[in-house]
């Protein structure tokens, strides 16, 4: 009975956490957390995310976990987003 807290401490202890806005940001908190994204390269997953379709992304961000299974998989990320990126703008259309 003593593990019993009050509801006062229980809402001092909780945390609030915003959801994503869109649905590229919750693709790109993905990315971040899956592969290990150090703090100065998460604007890159976001920008990447943003400006290209979400299928682009999802297909570069499943070949990297095929494809890498050691070392930094997010640069390996940014090399396969490059090459799907070659594509023209007009194919591909932002999250929104």
């Amino acid at each position: 009975m003593k593990d019993l807290k009050t509801f006062g401490e229980l809402m001092k202890k909780r945390v609030v956490q915003k959801a994503p806005a869109y649905q590229w940001q919750e693709l790109a908190l993905k990315i971040i957390k899956d592969f290990d994204v150090p703090n100065d390269k998460r604007g890159s997953i976001f920008r990447v995310c943003k400006q290209y379709n979400k299928q682009i992304v999802e297909r570069a961000m499943n070949d990297t976990k095929e494809l890498c299974k050691t070392g930094q998989k997010w640069n390996y990320f940014f090399k396969i987003i490059g090459k799907k990126s070659d594509t023209p703008k007009a194919e591909t259309k932002p999250l929104t």
